[in-house]
């Protein structure tokens, strides 16, 4: 609702200026500095000074004046060093809020937007730094989706590069398995722990780049027992990973394998492209010599020979730029190829996730790509390879989709020191005096998601018990589930992303301060007050705009009212921003208002007949604009704490 009636002044203040001035000036809002100057805040006084050669105090009073009851809803104007403030009719605005007029109805874009996340190399088990691309890539989805926005959620799996190609070397060179005998490995439980251990062993290895070489041409040949061996560890380790993704709410709806890229010609539909813009060349000199580069300058500035990419080693094989580049293109509908597609596996909520093929044969139909709009949520360490994807698009001549093709970064996620101690992970002196603990999978230092989330449930799991011995034990697990993930979710996004994030197992947990248990138990606590009710009367029929204008005017309830409905207002900026820790913050000072409000009025003990009715609406209103909330951000409520 403060979404809609902030979007309605603006047009009226446009549409004024339009037919007073001959003026088209886009009119912004702002929340005042304090909330005693009404709701809404208008600077286009400011904007106007110049062209209209008046004081923003005189243009302010013009516009105060000649806009006078031409808003509904609007109590008043007010003029105040230049701003043009706002007041709300209290009483109307609730009362379009019972009414059903709080969240504006989304209709679903013609438009394709794809995001593009998770991104796991399918090698070993994930570990926590994956999880913070998931889960904002999953939110960011989640946010969109709820504005409206078609969205495509796309999972790269990158099953022919160096990570894969140093396992199978592994199990082909060291432990000298077959592609069948890593085949039944695979059906063990934890195949993606297995084969943790084993990357870790096979980098301290001296041996390592013979093999490596060896083995990314026995991948990328597609024939072969190391290319039958790669595809047998990539898809036993991609199920891995999406039943751990699965345990945090994040579906996919396609997976496009780096093979199909290479063996569907993606690539070199590509390369033949790139070679005859001239975007790349073949270097005959120097380090880089037999290999095909595209020079510096395509995408830095000032930039010399050294700077330049190699897109195809000499040895023959594709850059990881190079096959990013091809997918780029067929995400916008550019190459004139598509995959073949089968269904890999259907959601508990009847949602497909396909998965690319090589062959028309075992194929099902299926539309994916061709987006008007592309996220690629990576961290910020590999920008420099992004820039040089958006610069491929660019020497193709499609400078279009090279703007729409954003770069969506973060920085890395680390263990606070005590958290390593928790989880048994032995530190140096040094190490336990440093803010955070970076992970580096090749020496095996790391958490696995699982082994996260299964450490989260257990202690959730033990406060539950403590609290509420008395329910079923199954319950009380569920219950646990949705605190840990809630726990992690929250943790992981409530920070901005260019923060380096130390997670902290007891902070995420904890149920006082800014955390998702928290923001959670003020969603139980309101089911809770409404559980008593009992059912919860239709309150259009004797909840009169004049009724709740009285009760509205005690001003703290009115600012907990305006906060509850700020949900479009704070989403819509939230995507714009690209910024997920916006609805998360949103969502913390809900519960902070919800919390004052629990503890400032009795609810179902209040006397007055019209004001326990307004206040059972407004935790009804509350409970549900939260949910909405937490529902977004992936968060479940449960149904006690």
């Amino acid at each position: 609702m403060f979404h809609s009636l902030e979007r309605s002044i603006s047009r009226a203040v446009s549409q004024y200026l339009q037919s007073k001035f001959d003026l088209e000036v886009p009119v912004t809002t702002e929340q005042p500095k304090q909330s005693s100057f009404g709701e809404v805040a208008l600077p286009v006084a400011f904007q106007l000074a110049r062209q209209l050669k008046k004081p923003p105090v005189a243009i302010a009073k013009d516009l105060a004046d000649g806009l006078k009851d031409q808003i509904e809803g609007i109590a008043a104007l007010e003029v105040a060093s230049g701003y043009l403030n706002v007041r709300f009719h209290r009483g109307w605005y609730a009362r379009r809020i019972l009414e059903g007029n709080d969240f504006d109805t989304q209709e679903l874009s013609i438009r394709k937007t794809i995001v593009e996340h998770t991104n796991i190399n399918p090698n070993k088990a994930a570990h926590i730094g994956h999880l913070r691309n998931a889960i904002l890539g999953d939110t960011f989805v989640r946010m969109m989706k709820a504005m409206g926005t078609r969205v495509e959620v796309q999972n790269y799996i990158d099953n022919t590069g160096v990570q894969v190609a140093d396992v199978v070397a592994g199990f082909h060179f060291i432990e000298k398995k077959t592609a069948a005998e890593v085949a039944e490995i695979a059906k063990r439980p934890r195949f993606d722990y297995y084969c943790w251990d084993l990357y870790s062993r096979v980098a301290q290895m001296e041996e390592i780049k013979q093999w490596r070489g060896e083995t990314i041409h026995g991948i990328e040949s597609g024939h072969g027992p190391l290319s039958e061996m790669g595809h047998v560890v990539a898809d036993a380790i991609v199920e891995c990973h999406l039943n751990t993704m699965l345990r945090l709410g994040i579906q996919y709806d396609v997976l496009p394998r780096e093979s199909e890229i290479l063996h569907l010609q993606f690539w070199a539909s590509c390369f033949e492209q790139l070679k005859e813009r001239n975007a790349i060349y073949l270097e005959t000199e120097g380090k880089n010599a037999g290999c095909w580069v595209m020079p510096g300058s395509a995408f830095r500035e000032n930039a010399g020979e050294e700077d330049s990419k190699v897109i195809v080693r000499s040895n023959g094989t594709v850059t990881y730029v190079g096959k990013d580049t091809a997918y780029q293109l067929w995400k916008f509908g550019l190459l004139g190829k598509d995959f073949y597609y089968r269904k890999l596996r259907t959601y508990p909520n009847g949602q497909a996730c396909y998965v690319s093929q090589s062959m028309r044969e075992g194929s099902e139909r299926a539309a994916f790509g061709g987006g008007t709009s592309v996220y690629n949520v990576i961290d910020s360490r590999q920008s420099y390879l992004q820039d040089v994807v958006a610069a491929g698009l660019r020497a193709l001549g499609y400078d279009a989709q090279a703007e729409k093709s954003i770069h969506f970064s973060y920085e890395m996620v680390a263990l606070s020191p005590r958290t390593c101690v928790e989880l048994g992970i032995e530190l140096s002196e040094q190490d336990k005096a440093k803010p955070y603990v970076e992970m580096s999978g090749r020496k095996g230092l790391g958490v696995k998601a699982d082994d996260l989330i299964d450490q989260l449930i257990e202690r959730a799991k033990t406060e539950v018990d403590s609290r509420h011995a008395e329910k079923p034990e199954d319950g009380r697990r569920k219950v646990a589930e949705q605190i840990a993930v809630c726990a992690l979710r929250y943790f992981l996004l409530k920070f901005t992303r260019t923060s380096v994030i130390a997670f902290d197992l007891q902070e995420a947990l904890s149920f006082e301060g800014e955390t998702g248990p928290y923001v959670q138990y003020a969603a139980v606590r309101a089911r809770n007050i409404l559980r008593k009710v009992g059912a919860v009367p239709d309150f259009k029929g004797s909840l009169t705009e004049d009724m709740l204008d009285t009760e509205l005017q005690t001003e703290d309830l009115w600012q907990l009212l305006l906060e509850i409905s700020r949900l479009e207002s704070v989403l819509a900026a939230a995507v714009t921003s690209g910024e997920p820790a916006a609805l998360a913050r949103y969502a913390f000072q809900l519960a902070q208002g919800f919390s004052r409000f629990y503890h400032d009025y009795r609810v179902l003990d209040e006397a007055d007949e019209a004001r326990r009715n307004v206040l059972i609406w407004m935790t009804q209103h509350f409970a549900r604009q939260l949910e909405k909330t937490l529902n977004t951000l992936g968060i479940e409520v449960p149904e006690y704490m």
